[in-house]
């Protein structure tokens, strides 16, 4: 899913800016009285870019307007899901595991992400974990959002991750590697009175 939604973000920039250079390199020809060709739209600084008679002749149709609003409705919702997608990172829905007997198993992403969230919140100075697998079903990632205590050390903690619940994770399905990305943050907590 990630290397779809590349390619096509790639398309359409590509695609918009094709449109952008043509259409200003066009205006730029026009409004400095270049010679261009017959068949172009605009043939000097004089001319408009849309005449009033094509501004004017669908206005009276009883289609045009149910038909302009449609397209601009399609336009406004394609480019909202476009957006959305954006954000949305693909999840796993299953990790292939090698079994050792050279078949594979299949193990549930959630399930995974489950048994890693209880493991890291078992630790000293964790008060909560956010484990989501992305990637591959043979080569996952993981992003780990810990919420760590007041008087919880970040260095202490993402060893403790590292040595625990990764390592358990990659140990229960026979993966060499297991990419993190973790972001820590701290409890809100009110400070201490000193006296």
């Amino acid at each position: 899913m990630t290397v779809v939604l590349r390619r096509v973000n790639r398309f359409l920039l590509g695609l918009a800016g094709l449109l952008l250079v043509l259409g200003g390199g066009a205006v730029l020809a026009a409004v400095l009285d270049l010679s261009v060709p017959s068949w172009w739209p605009w043939s000097g600084p004089d001319d408009v870019l849309l005449p009033a008679a094509d501004r004017q002749r669908w206005r009276e149709e009883s289609w045009w307007w149910p038909v302009v609003i449609a397209a601009l409705a399609i336009v406004v919702l394609l480019a909202l899901w476009w957006l959305l997608v954006q954000f949305r990172r693909a999840r796993l829905r299953e990790v292939v595991v090698d079994t050792g007997d050279g078949e594979e198993a299949l193990v549930r992403a959630r399930t995974l992400e489950a048994a890693m969230e209880a493991d890291a919140t078992a630790q000293e100075g964790v008060a909560r974990a956010k484990i989501s697998l992305t990637g591959r079903r043979t080569a996952p990632r993981t992003r780990v959002a810990l919420l760590l205590e007041p008087y919880a050390a970040p260095g202490d903690a993402l060893s403790a991750l590292s040595d625990e619940a990764l390592a358990h994770a990659r140990t229960s399905t026979g993966l060499a590697a297991l990419p993190t990305e973790a972001r820590l943050r701290a409890v809100r907590h009110r400070a201490r009175r000193v006296t």
